[in-house]
């Protein structure tokens, strides 16, 4: 079989594989993404170890597949851009600002401590903490929906602060990478040019969207081009993505966000969400989920890396309740509220994982530490629902008096 026929086959199997996961974790009120994750392990060395069949001889099969999964990152965090509005920054209100922020910087330090307390360098323990930083609240969400508590206070604050969370835990992954990627033997002058390039990135690219990249957009969607529009989506996402990395010295998914962001200003902001997602869910974001169970080994969690992965767990689940629970108490929320909000903010989900996957791309976690964060997060994301029902489900659905931000 022609390498060309080993990677279509290879691809049969893991889309398949994975929407299977998908809907059968859909059907069972998990978010679909847990599925597609668990149908990866299933298929990787966990279980089945797919990529060593007999039928697959190449040996570039994973890189090929690892391309289509970064493309399937870009693409996921371009959306996740175009679903927002700048605006909702700015409305968000207090609550949401200092549970978003305290829910960030109290996991990067308690998931810094729990690994350092295990024998991790400094590197790899401060990004553990900026996995364990990442949120994800699209499960949470619906089982505030379906309580009748989505438009409450609790959870109107909750998508307000996974918006913060969200911008926060990207901005410093990016500072991060560019960082540790130049401090070998760097001093201030070139840790000052670093933060220098990263702001001039953000002030040129910004610049541009604000100005040029709506003009653009109508007049892209005039031209009788097929697809022309969803087309620009995808040409400026993947610009700006390579811009980031090439020359702001920032992740590239850092820059597909941005894209999206700036892009949610057009007027085709609807039909451009419905066309990206489709090219988006249809192949390249199952294949980047199935991809992380296909390079994760759940076997080599025994031993020592065994009891640190439950520590990690709890970490994860306490420094959600801890940070946001008090940036909502701060806030002026009740302590049942609080924790409420914390409960809803434990799940990791997609932005843990592409966190993970990006400091295994870069060499900063090792491939067991990887395994340990990708158990870590199916674990705290069967928990949210659970957790979060619990504290939800004597509240009272009283309306937000302000406007509820769009789920994750």
């Amino acid at each position: 079989m022609t390498n060309f026929l080993q990677f279509v086959l290879a691809l049969i199997i893991i889309i398949v594989g994975a929407k299977t996961g998908g809907y059968i974790s859909t059907r069972w009120k998990q978010p679909a993404v847990l599925g597609e994750l668990l149908a990866g392990l299933v298929l990787g060395p966990t279980v089945l170890n797919m990529l060593h069949w007999g039928v697959f001889s190449d040996g570039h099969l994973g890189e090929f597949i690892g391309h289509l999964a970064e493309f399937g990152v870009i693409l996921l965090m371009l959306l996740a851009g175009l679903e927002l509005h700048i605006n909702e920054l700015a409305k968000s209100s207090k609550v949401a600002a200092l549970a978003g922020t305290l829910g960030v910087a109290i996991p990067v330090l308690m998931g810094w401590g729990v690994c350092i307390l295990f024998g991790l360098s400094t590197r790899q323990a401060m990004f553990v903490g900026l996995i364990l930083a990442a949120t994800s609240v699209s499960i949470s969400a619906q089982t505030l929906m379906e309580l009748g508590l989505l438009r409450s206070r609790v959870g109107v604050a909750m998508l307000g602060a996974a918006v913060f969370d969200d911008v926060l835990v990207l901005l410093a992954l990016s500072v991060f990478t560019a960082l540790t990627g130049d401090m070998g033997a760097a001093g201030v002058g070139e840790v000052l040019q670093v933060l220098l390039q990263m702001v001039g990135y953000f002030a040129t690219s910004i610049a541009i969207g604000m100005w040029l990249l709506p003009r653009l957009a109508n007049r892209v969607d005039r031209l009788h081009i097929n697809q022309g529009l969803y087309l620009f989506t995808l040409i400026i996402g993947l610009l700006y993505a390579w811009a980031a990395e090439a020359l702001g010295g920032i992740a590239a998914i850092t820059g597909a966000f941005l894209a999206g962001l700036l892009l949610s200003r057009t007027s085709q902001r609807e039909r451009t969400i419905e066309g990206v997602s489709t090219i988006a869910y249809s192949l390249f974001v199952p294949v980047f989920f199935a991809n992380i169970g296909l390079q994760t080994n759940a076997r080599n969690l025994s031993g020592g890396l065994l009891w640190m992965t439950l520590a990690i767990i709890v970490v994860a689940v306490a420094s959600k309740l801890l940070g946001c629970g008090l940036g909502a108490r701060m806030g002026g929320m009740s302590p049942r509220q609080s924790l409420q909000l914390g409960a809803g903010m434990i799940s990791r989900g997609e932005v843990g994982l592409i966190v993970a996957t990006l400091g295994l791309t870069h060499h900063l976690i090792s491939q067991e530490i990887f395994s340990m964060t990708v158990v870590t997060v199916i674990v705290v994301t069967l928990l949210t629902p659970i957790l979060l029902h619990r504290l939800a489900a004597d509240s009272e659905p009283a309306m937000a008096t302000e406007p509820a931000l769009a789920p994750e």
